[in-house]
């Protein structure tokens, strides 16, 4: 078993938290993913918060260094056909569908180390911001949620959570400024000496 770092602790508990609380909802549906055409490792997902993305790094780290090198080149590859050549157009995604460089076998390859959009994908839910009407999205389509009596997920506890986890983060790493990447672009970043090759043009 992976040692988690203690910079990470706060965020691997609150990912638990988030998976209990999604499983418990879930099995209230009868919902389980097996995989569909509205695939969400088929989806393009921006990610927010550096606490994330170095945890994700992390586990990344973790894998053989053959996977790791399967996994970059597939990362190289899906930059450069979702993402224009231009940084103005940078997070312009094409129209094209591609896997998540981390999926293998359709299976994630750093499931436990996946960040909160990959883990709280899928189910109806809510979200309240202060000022504002309750934000409701819907599930995905494999669940037929339309069709089914809404069951409450509140997402506000876990986003109010990570804001506090990304701001700690932030002040013991000393990293600012806004992130808006993808999981294609974190792990091209995991390898500094590769950066050149590896990020979106």
């Amino acid at each position: 078993m992976t040692h988690i770092p203690e910079q990470f602790s706060s965020l691997a508990q609150l990912y638990y938290d988030m998976d209990k609380a999604w499983n418990q909802v879930a099995q209230q549906y009868g919902f389980q993913c097996n995989g569909c055409e509205d695939n969400c490792c088929l989806s393009l997902f921006f990610h927010h918060t550096h606490a994330e993305a170095s945890f994700l790094q992390f586990g990344f780290q973790t894998l053989p260094r053959k996977d790791q090198k399967h996994i970059l080149a597939l990362s190289r590859d899906y930059c450069r056909q979702t993402f224009s050549s231009t940084a103005e157009s940078q997070n312009q995604p094409a129209s094209k569908k591609i896997p998540c460089p981390l999926l293998k076998n359709d299976r994630c390859s750093l499931y436990k180390f996946r960040p909160m959009i990959c883990r709280m994908h899928g189910l109806p839910h809510e979200l309240h911001k202060p000022g504002f009407n309750v934000i409701k999205g819907p599930g995905c389509d494999a669940g037929k949620f339309d069709s089914r009596t809404y069951i409450p997920f509140d997402r506000t506890p876990f986003y109010k959570q990570m804001a506090v986890i990304e701001m700690n983060f932030r002040q013991l790493t000393g990293k600012t400024g806004k992130i808006k990447k993808a999981i294609a672009q974190i792990l091209s970043d995991s390898m500094p000496e590769q950066r050149r090759d590896i990020k979106a043009p």
